[in-house]
């Protein structure tokens, strides 16, 4: 039973034996993917098997999965994967190049245990950042493989060295720790992957989609967990097809600017757990640090009294933390004055310096305005709105705003501050760093009044 590779077109459905730059069917552009297909023997014997093998079970039977969930010691990690890593289950890892991907698995997978696999490096590079992060490993195995059929079975055997999966699964289930060298398995990266099932080179729409099916089906079966890492293109998409991140039970990324030392990991999605929650690291020459108060790593070199600077509180998940917005207004030598803003949206800065220009009659038009957002965080809720434009107006006037004034809030377009969620809990995360004066929704109604108060 073989199976061969068509291209299959994702807006109509249509099939070549070959790839096609336009569709014949619907003339839709680059739409065709090379796609594996088993032939009608094997499907039916696939079938069969799924048939026999499977049966429905009572809900209230089902083994609850968080037992058995694999702490990986980091409570950063942990907490954005829904409180441990699930056994059997996918999960993506995409962000920049050089922004700490691997040197982040690296360190769960020296607390875990499992294998390695490098398509990118050899085991001696591995060991030698492995050496630089100060990681023993006693607990890793490196496999520097591209052929994902090769690393599926070198799994299988990994797997198999301790004996029998029922053996591990009712010692997990006793609370007992499992000893598989195989608990964790690492993909670095899954672009470098290919298949001996298709012709196209590793990297190719077809390989990525497919591999990832291979792996899938291996952690399903083995009930071993797999993190992938995936790279990210020029605007900082996950690369492959998009499919690759409906086919993966959890999609992490982690983002930040590559020279500043603050890490955050989000969730894009996550089947065992929510979405809300974010990791904060610091980088460090030992690798990636947990940051249990992100608000002192972000406001640690804060200069205070000085013009342009206002703290706001941002919302990352469920976590209210302090960051400082700096604002420079300088007179403008060209035609068109510049805005720039580093760690907010253009278009946003724009629309707070109309706002300023026509509710506080603020001369900015001749005005060259520069935003930081300090510790390379971006910020994007709109939370952070009043606090700019505070530090612009800060800048302009040439007046310092109290050191220990917090300032967050929506801006609607007639000038008025609008309501935004978890007030409270900003309030109280301010009041705990010792900000005397909070300037929010609730103390101020519009902006002439917030620029009154400061």
């Amino acid at each position: 039973m073989k199976s061969h590779s068509s291209f299959i077109c994702q807006q109509c459905g249509y099939e070549s034996p070959s790839w096609l730059g336009k569709c014949p069917n619907c003339d839709s552009w680059n739409s065709l993917i090379e796609t594996v297909k088993e032939d009608l023997k094997a499907q039916n014997a696939k079938l069969k098997m799924t048939t026999q093998s499977s049966k429905p079970v009572k809900l209230s039977e089902v083994r609850h999965i968080e037992k058995n969930r694999l702490k990986s010691g980091y409570g950063e990690f942990d907490r954005v994967v829904g409180g441990g890593i699930v056994p059997g289950s996918v999960t993506l890892l995409a962000g920049d190049p050089g922004i700490g991907k691997s040197t982040l698995l690296l360190h769960v997978l020296a607390k875990i245990g499992g294998l390695y696999v490098s398509g990118e490096e050899s085991a001696e590079q591995v060991k030698l950042r492995a050496k630089r992060l100060g990681i023993d490993g006693e607990n890793i195995s490196v496999f520097a493989e591209t052929n994902v059929e090769g690393i599926v079975e070198t799994v299988r055997q990994e797997d198999g060295k301790t004996g029998r999966r029922e053996d591990n699964k009712s010692q997990s289930e006793a609370g007992l720790t499992v000893s598989s060298s195989c608990r964790l398995v690492i993909i670095d990266s899954i672009q470098t992957l290919s298949s001996g099932d298709l012709d196209g080179m590793a990297g190719s729409v077809g390989q990525i989609r497919h591999s990832t099916e291979v792996l899938i089906a291996a952690a399903k079966s083995q009930g071993i967990p797999i993190i992938i890492i995936g790279h990210v293109t020029k605007e900082g998409a996950i690369a492959g097809p998009k499919v690759l991140e409906h086919m993966v039970d959890t999609v992490l990324y982690l983002e930040g600017e590559r020279f500043a030392n603050a890490r955050i990991l989000r969730t894009l999605k996550n089947r065992f757990g929510a979405v809300e929650e974010v990791g904060i690291f610091e980088m460090r020459e030992k690798g990636l640090l947990e940051v249990t108060n992100p608000s002192a790593l972000f406001l640690q070199d804060r200069v205070t009294n000085v013009p342009g600077s206002v703290v706001t509180v941002i919302m990352e998940g469920t976590r209210p933390m302090l960051v400082e917005i700096q604002s420079l207004v300088v007179p403008s030598q060209l035609a068109i004055p510049r805005r720039v803003g580093s760690g907010v949206d253009y278009n946003r800065l724009q629309l707070l310096v109309a706002i300023l220009q026509k509710r506080l009659n603020v001369p900015l038009g001749t005005f060259d305005i520069f935003i930081n957002v300090s510790g390379g965080i971006k910020v994007g809720e709109p939370s952070a709105d009043l606090a700019v434009a505070l530090a612009i107006l800060s800048s302009f006037k040439n007046k310092p705003i109290n050191s220990k004034t917090a300032v967050f809030g929506e801006l609607g377009l007639l000038g008025e501050v609008r309501t935004i969620g978890a007030e409270e809990r900003r309030v109280k995360e301010a009041k705990r760093l010792g900000f005397t004066t909070v300037i929010s929704p609730k103390t101020a109604r519009n902006l002439k009044q917030a620029a009154d108060m400061i």
